[in-house]
């Protein structure tokens, strides 16, 4: 079975002008040769074809592939991480992780929340600010927690995130609005522990196979800055056993409810009763195999990254009925 691989390179962006921060959601090479060499152990071929743009060149000249594992978050807009699945539905191209409409919606984090309070998960009370008239509407209960609607990796989170008082909400939603051209996801804050877990497989057969828990140095949000240099800013340490059956059963009700396939994380908090919240799911989680959440999180229950890999890859093969 012949596999592509569709990506977003940072070096490919940061050498067309693009900035760092511009880039903060894409790859490093080692990721996709990591991925690759994986699934060669696992018997497969494997193309590099690159981003959406190359994406669109390789179709164009005719090339083909039975599955597309792809990790592609996309540059422009709201729907940016649907493209290439979109493209990949045209051509009937079976690929790894979820399709447009599911990365569409979790990209949003207000429509997110919309679907999966509705499913019975517990969500911080929050609102949407899309202009500047909305932030006097805001009678949400401080502190608060701001961050841009539709950004991932930590971006446009910084000290300044956490809101104790309506000028420092107007300051903030201001700046999103801008530097961000998007709305601000604006929740009541949540001052307990925090949690990702890994969640593997699709519909009935997905499973929550654990997670760890994030302490950010001064208790400062996790913020892009702290992502790529956890070492320095992080600790990260597995569920104490208190917390394990509740994180995993909201991550996995999240999942079920957004109808995730393969593969993510969801990422949640308790709030000041101690009950775990949800915050943001990721469909499109990273596989750095050393430096990404889902891998190290993978790594502290005994789940090395080939097996990772291997598991991925069993729940694609099956929900598109192909054969190896």
């Amino acid at each position: 079975m012949k596999v592509g691989l569709t990506y977003d390179l940072r070096s490919w962006y940061l050498d067309r002008g693009y900035s760092m921060e511009d880039t903060a959601e894409f790859d490093k090479q080692e990721t996709v040769d990591a991925i690759g060499m994986a699934l060669g152990k696992m018997g497969f071929e494997t193309e590099q074809v690159g981003n959406c743009f190359q994406l669109i060149e390789a179709l164009a000249a005719g090339k083909k592939w039975d599955l597309v594992f792809n990790i592609v978050e996309g540059l422009y807009g709201d729907g940016r991480e649907s493209v290439v699945p979109a493209i990949l539905d045209q051509y009937k191209i079976p690929y790894v992780f979820s399709g447009p409409v599911i990365l569409g919606i979790s990209l949003n984090k207000y429509l997110t929340r919309l679907i999966v309070s509705a499913a019975g998960v517990p969500v911080s009370q929050g609102m949407m600010i899309s202009k500047k008239e909305d932030i006097k509407k805001c009678n949400l209960e401080y502190p608060l927690f701001i961050k841009p609607v539709s950004e991932g990796t930590g971006k446009g989170i910084n000290e300044k995130s956490m809101i104790k008082s309506p000028a420092e909400l107007k300051e903030m939603a201001e700046w999103i609005l801008v530097r961000f051209d998007q709305p601000a996801l604006v929740e009541e804050y949540l001052p307990g522990r925090e949690f990702t877990v890994g969640v593997i497989g699709s519909g009935d057969e997905a499973i929550a196979i654990g997670g760890m828990e994030i302490e950010c140095k001064d208790n400062l949000p996790y913020s892009v800055e702290f992502k790529e240099n956890y070492q320095e800013f992080c600790k990260y340490i597995p569920i104490a056993k208190e917390y394990t059956e509740e994180c995993k059963t909201v991550a996995l009700n999240v999942w079920k409810a957004l109808r995730g396939v393969d593969a993510g994380r969801v990422d949640v908090k308790a709030d000041r009763h101690g009950r775990i919240c949800f915050m943001e799911v990721n469909p499109l989680a990273g596989l750095h195999p050393i430096h990404s959440d889902l891998p190290i999180l993978s790594r502290m229950i005994g789940i090395e990254y080939q097996t990772l890999i291997e598991m991925i890859m069993k729940s694609t093969i099956k929900r598109h009925h192909l054969s190896v």
